[in-house]
């Protein structure tokens, strides 16, 4: 697995030893993550779009409508940028300027294009499902063609990416450290709540072993990690 080449546009600028351009360092990152922002330039236009994302090895996926805004602007492939970013902690510092926080980030540049083969939107719609929960297309019913032909189904392969993070105390000028200031990280984490079954579901129906990696307590960003490498 080779790292991703950086160059003007996708090279790291400010404190680059935080950032890697490692393969695996920015798979990380995505594979922990549901969500994304997607920015692109319309007309001089700068906007950036929140989706559901997944991986497929190097190409990124998103699903949108067909009348909205990206939708028509990526109908004939346009260069877009992704990224994703994880807050891990908040950091307290005895002044101001070195207050911070403990983060996860990647960043992706690449051309988007429209899904139109029915086939690959249809694996492409199937690895949605099975990239969050695995095994549970199996027990669905089969997508119907109105409901693919409906979705929009973009595809990214990734042309240059980053990663980069923090994941430290706090980083005080040395006078500071004798000030009677409390300092600290308190850490973040997205965690999962109880299950709520649907209110029509048959009381038969138990939850099925395919969803015990979104177990009530476990971190979200683990769990997808265990979806996407059991």
């Amino acid at each position: 697995m080779t790292d991703f080449s950086p160059t003007d546009r996708s090279k790291l600028t400010r404190l680059p030893k935080r950032g890697s351009y490692d393969r695996q360092a920015v798979f990380d990152v995505l594979d922990a993550a549901m969500t994304c922002h997607i920015a692109y330039v319309i007309d001089g236009q700068p906007f950036c779009t929140p989706t559901t994302f997944w991986r497929h090895e190097d190409v990124l996926y998103w699903h949108g409508a067909f009348m909205g805004r990206m939708g028509k602007h990526l109908s004939q492939g346009a260069p877009v940028c992704v990224t994703v970013s994880h807050l891990d902690g908040l950091v307290m510092a005895r002044s101001a300027f070195h207050h911070s926080v403990n983060f996860r980030s990647a960043m992706c540049f690449g051309t988007a294009r429209p899904v139109s083969d029915m086939a690959e939107k249809t694996r492409a719609l199937t690895g949605l499902i099975e990239r969050f929960y695995p095994g549970r297309t199996e027990v669905l019913r089969p997508m119907q063609e109105p409901e693919v032909k409906g979705t929009l189904v973009v595809a990214m392969p990734i042309e240059e990416a980053s990663a980069k993070c923090r994941a430290d105390t706090v980083g005080d000028d040395a006078p500071d450290y004798a000030l009677p200031i409390w300092a600290g990280v308190i850490p973040v984490q997205t965690v999962l709540g109880a299950a709520q079954p649907c209110p029509r579901l048959s009381p038969e129906i138990s939850r099925p072993a395919h969803l015990d990696h979104l177990a009530e307590g476990a971190r979200l960003d683990q769990a997808f990690l265990t979806a996407m490498r059991p």
